[in-house]
């Protein structure tokens, strides 16, 4: 008997006009986002981050998206990180109009910096819950970018790294600020970021970098749409005032986490999400929940 072939994702049409991200849905009110750059390692240039950007702009006020998958195209990377030899094709801010002095040259330095950290964090700015797959090689901004996501799961092929003192340079995009806070320990965050060296599946689970490892891309996919399919069936108000108030908590005080909810509660409470909530429970009873 010939084998019956899955149906493949449906392509989400207000996405489409993406050149480097492939965006579908695999299921009601989730999204798959595709890094979409399989012969390059998924390795990002400017176009890129600025795409990345724009999507996840878009998916964040998206009625129809509840959950994001994040993943990357092909078999051999998540993401390699930046594409260098496309930067230096392309000219860099410190190359550009060499005549400025040294104060004008670090301005204009520090605007793309910028621009190019707004862009990683969008990721995480999202208001939608993002789950980050990661396989195979996965350095430097691919450590940035999934720093960004809400939950992390990766095959065990993945290899990870914080690639940046390899090259010269301080890790600048976030990884520095964020990893820390992802694994709680300065030690371990100190080792990796120090030495470049890489770390495996099992490390990255053993201090928290990951929830899961699984065996294979496309199993670690699966738990990732799976999951993104429960938390989709909640309701959006309860999901995103979650999202916002444990990111809240992760940079602020206990005290000020609990105003911030307070404030942000007098206004989520009013939702007839709770009632609905209570109700099929209640009744035992899958409950529906209106667009946010």
């Amino acid at each position: 008997m010939a084998q019956q072939q899955q149906p493949q994702p449906q392509r989400l049409s207000a996405y489409a006009g993406y050149q480097h991200f492939l965006v579908t849905s695999p299921s009601p009110l989730v999204a798959h986002v595709e890094i979409h750059r399989p012969a390059k390692l998924n390795a990002f240039y400017e176009a890129m981050w600025l795409e990345l950007r724009s999507v996840f702009r878009q998916l964040s006020s998206d009625g129809d998206v509840r959950a994001v998958v994040l993943s990357g195209a092909g078999d051999r990377a998540f993401t390699a990180g930046l594409d260098v030899t496309a930067a230096s094709e392309g000219g860099s801010v410190l190359s550009a109009e060499p005549g400025l002095d040294g104060a004008r040259r670090a301005a204009k330095l520090r605007r793309h910096v910028a621009e190019f950290q707004e862009c990683i964090s969008a990721v995480e700015r999202c208001e939608k819950p993002v789950i980050c797959v990661m396989h195979g090689i996965s350095i430097g901004l691919a450590i940035d970018i999934a720093c960004c996501a809400d939950i992390r799961v990766c095959a065990q092929d993945a290899r990870f790294a914080v690639k940046e003192v390899d090259i010269g340079l301080a890790a600048d995009i976030g990884s520095l600020a964020r990893l820390p806070k992802v694994v709680g320990s300065q030690s371990w965050v100190k080792d990796v970021c120090l030495t470049a060296r890489d770390f495996s599946a099992a490390e990255a689970l053993s201090v928290g970098f990951v929830s899961h490892v699984h065996e294979s891309k496309a199993a670690a996919l699966a738990v990732a749409v799976h999951m993104a399919e429960f938390i989709a069936s909640k309701s959006p108000v309860a999901v995103q005032g979650t999202k916002e108030l444990l990111n809240h908590s992760r940079d602020h005080t206990v005290e000020d986490n609990l105003r911030y909810t307070g404030v942000w509660n007098a206004a989520a409470l009013q939702t007839n999400d709770v009632a609905a909530a209570l109700m099929s429970g209640l009744k035992r009873k899958k409950p529906t929940f209106e667009k946010l």
